[in-house]
């Protein structure tokens, strides 16, 4: 009864203060695992250090719908996607601050992945690159480059394979991401239906998403079916965060999103990042857990495409490349 009335009591103190006592996180698709257990680790850490408790609510799709969302009017007072341009979005629309890349550390990215390939178990098509992945009859799931982070990851990765193994012919790049996508027999919106696809409904021979999300997979099946294959190089995947500027200073929850993106770095969600096979960005708990992170060659962004919004207007927006070598009609169906 005590710790009941303790916790009334704060609760109270903070509706009179004005403070909320919730808060709503808009995600990308394949986060809810980590975000379930950073939820729980950030409300521990509240009630140790004695401060009021917080209700921590999630939103999840993939993470350009979730930018549209917001825009729409959803009521997020944070927003942790997978790619800079779905916030990005939401600064044009007068919803973040334009300086919210320096409100907080590594270009507020609090962790990073990559893109990697998932097969069924004992690898039954003999994939190890991404040449593997254009040969006819490979099953590719790749979910939507427009509607998912992780889909646009893909393909870039892909491209940039293709950029490096021929240098000397511009058209190269463009043709072996035309034939991967010939080779993917749907397209679902985000990373999380692909996963379900690939898992649940068994579709595809290979599944291309984030290094943490083939690894949970991997090891949740590890007994019945599913084997990791790093490609011999791939790309840079940075996760960034912000505050929803316009929905936290109307609900007066601006200092508690800060705290709450804040703890993103601190230690123990740093440790928990690595146990969910997210790379950390704090140096000495990424070398604790190196065995499980392969050095392999990564293409940057920025350095590879100009940085996000060239790579936008070039391969994403309406007319853009994908638009242009993808033909659905073209795709066989799934089986």
């Amino acid at each position: 009864m005590k710790i009941f009335s303790a916790i009334l009591f704060a609760s109270l103190s903070a509706a009179i203060a004005g403070q909320p006592d919730t808060l709503l996180n808009a995600s990308y698709d394949v986060s809810r695992e980590f975000y379930s257990a950073f939820n729980e680790a950030y409300a521990a850490q509240r009630t140790k250090n004695g401060q009021s408790p917080v209700k921590v609510e999630q939103s999840h799709d993939g993470s350009s719908k979730q930018a549209r969302a917001v825009i729409d009017g959803l009521q997020a007072d944070v927003v942790t996607m997978n790619q800079e341009t779905d916030i990005a979005a939401l600064v044009e629309a007068g919803l973040v601050a334009k300086d919210w890349k320096t409100r907080v550390p590594d270009g507020a990215s609090p962790y990073v992945s990559t893109i990697v390939f998932l097969v069924r178990k004992g690898n039954p098509k003999g994939i190890k690159d991404w040449d593997d992945l254009v040969k006819p009859g490979t099953s590719v799931i790749i979910p939507n480059p427009q509607t998912s982070g992780n889909g646009r990851y893909s393909y870039l990765a892909a491209w940039a394979y293709a950029q490096d193994k021929s240098p000397g012919n511009p058209g190269a790049p463009k043709d072996f991401v035309k034939a991967l996508f010939k080779n993917v027999p749907v397209l679902e919106t985000g990373g999380h239906a692909a996963t379900n696809t690939f898992v649940q409904k068994g579709i595809g021979d290979v599944l291309l998403t984030f290094e943490s999300e083939v690894r949970q997979i991997q090891t949740a099946f590890d007994q019945s079916g599913f084997d990791v294959i790093y490609p011999s190089q791939s790309i840079l995947a940075e996760f960034p965060v912000s505050i929803v500027d316009a929905v936290a200073d109307k609900r007066g929850s601006h200092e508690l999103a800060k705290d709450y993106l804040g703890f993103l770095w601190s230690e123990p969600a740093q440790r928990l990042a690595a146990s969910r096979f997210l790379r950390p960005r704090n140096e000495s708990i990424l070398a604790e857990n190196r065995a499980q992170f392969p050095d392999i060659k990564l293409a940057g962004v920025v350095e590879t495409f100009g940085g996000w919004p060239a790579a936008q207007k070039t391969h994403f927006a309406k007319g853009g490349t994908f638009e242009q070598i993808y033909t659905p009609e073209a795709v066989p169906p799934a089986k």
